[in-house]
């Protein structure tokens, strides 16, 4: 678990309610329930009229996906696809079809049986680049169903500003109740902004974060899949996944040991 975002939003939350103390205001006079549900309930309404039944089918599996699902390591499986390569150099490609059974990762598993199967170099890696991409494509939605609801509740919070001034205004004839009308009306501007700053868009930015790391980890996976498909040594394996990782991460100063070794 990846706790990063929960924790980010919670300390965006804090700073905000503490800042208003430091004024001091009551930062319980922001939890007012009509700008609330208008803004919160009318921005998952809206995001939902612009996206499909399937897309609104994910929201609450993206919501817990982007505040404790684990980011993917891209050099994670370096040291599997290595040692996969020492095998095949030993036993030949068939002689993986044990250890294919054994292994964890699906996408890895799944690429290592079509090149065992003796899949055509060129086909395996359009069918496993397909993949990527439609996972890719996948994980877009989601990330836009949320980006989709920050850029709307900014815009619904003036509409609630605007329907709690129209409401001030009828009471023009009681003046002592004018400040606390006018205050609650800008209530709904301030839960616009705040939930798409604080909630919506780093929800968003978040699930992009993941696909990114994930389809990362995919394409390290397919390019040793690949390389021990094409008989390559250990050793070029080693620096070929450890040219696709990060600089400075542990795996690409590992791949860089291989190369010298």
């Amino acid at each position: 678990m990846d706790p990063l975002t929960l924790i980010g939003i919670v300390a965006g939350f804090a700073a905000i309610f503490v800042s208003t103390t430091l004024e001091g205001g009551n930062p319980m006079a922001m939890f007012l329930l009509p700008p609330m549900l208008l803004v919160l309930g009318g921005s998952v309404a809206v995001g939902m009229a612009g996206n499909t039944m399937g897309d609104a089918a994910r929201f609450g599996k993206d919501l817990v996906k982007a505040l404790s699902g684990k980011a993917a390591k891209p050099g994670a499986s370096v040291e599997t696809v290595v040692a996969l390569a020492e095998q095949a150099r030993r036993e030949g490609l068939l002689g993986l079809e044990d250890a294919a059974s054994q292994i964890d990762d699906p996408f890895l598993k799944e690429a290592l049986e079509l090149a065992i199967d003796g899949t055509d170099p060129e086909d395996l890696q359009d069918v496993l680049f397909g993949k990527i991409e439609a996972k890719r494509a996948f994980d877009k939605v989601g990330a836009k169903f949320y980006a989709d609801m920050g850029a709307y509740a900014p815009t619904l919070g003036i509409v609630g500003t605007v329907l709690g001034l129209v409401h001030v205004l009828e009471q023009l004839s009681e003046p002592e109740k004018l400040g606390h009308l006018i205050a609650a009306a800008f209530l709904a501007t301030l839960w616009g902004v705040m939930s798409a700053n604080v909630i919506f868009l780093p929800v968003a930015a978040r699930l992009k974060r993941l696909s990114e790391l994930e389809t990362a980890s995919m394409e390290v996976v397919v390019e040793g899949v690949l390389a021990i498909q094409s008989g390559a040594s250990p050793r070029i394996v080693a620096r070929k996944l450890g040219s696709l990782l990060p600089p400075g991460s542990a795996k690409a100063d590992k791949a860089d040991k291989a190369k010298a070794a």
